[in-house]
């Protein structure tokens, strides 16, 4: 793994450490989370958008018990190493960490993020990390999806593709 991704990686006990470094520069931080079980189009659309919204964004992704538990047990496709790399390796995204938890609550206590993004497939739905993100003045943004591009239709896609 090259040393420039490396950094991009942070473990989570180092996380307080870096968001206080952040806050001190006053850097708009911007956070997402998210599985990033099968990094896709969609995910490179929103995450571009969102980095947009301010100076760093920080991604969280769910450990890979967190997907299973969230999403069954064939779930994930890639391991959390490899998706945090996949992430890693992308420009708009700044700093990545991994997760135990199924939400991403614990993650934005430590990061006090400005802005937490999310799809709008969220939109009318109870999320835990609103009222959370608010109490420190933050906002949420919902983000639109791109059309057509989801995890779970473009895995049932290529299932039904190796069934033909």
């Amino acid at each position: 793994m090259s040393k420039s991704l490396e950094k991009k990686i942070i473990r989570w006990k180092d996380l307080p450490t870096v968001a206080e470094d952040l806050h001190r520069q006053n850097r708009v931080i911007v956070s997402s989370n998210g599985c990033f079980d099968f990094l896709h189009w969609g995910h490179l659309r929103y995450l571009n958008e969102a980095k947009g919204l301010g100076d760093t964004l920080f991604v969280g992704i769910n450990s890979d018990a967190s997907v299973k538990r969230l999403k069954g047990p064939t779930r994930p496709v890639f391991p959390q190493e490899v998706r945090a790399l996949q992430l890693a390796s992308l420009s708009a995204v700044d700093f990545v960490v991994i997760f135990e938890e199924d939400t991403p609550v614990d993650f934005l206590k430590i990061l006090k993020p400005k802005i937490h993004v999310k799809g709008a497939d969220y939109a009318g739905k109870e999320m835990p990390e609103r009222g959370l993100v608010q109490s420190w003045s933050g906002r949420v943004e919902l983000l639109p999806l791109a059309e057509g591009f989801s995890t779970t239709s473009i895995i049932a896609k290529l299932k039904a593709l190796t069934q033909e």
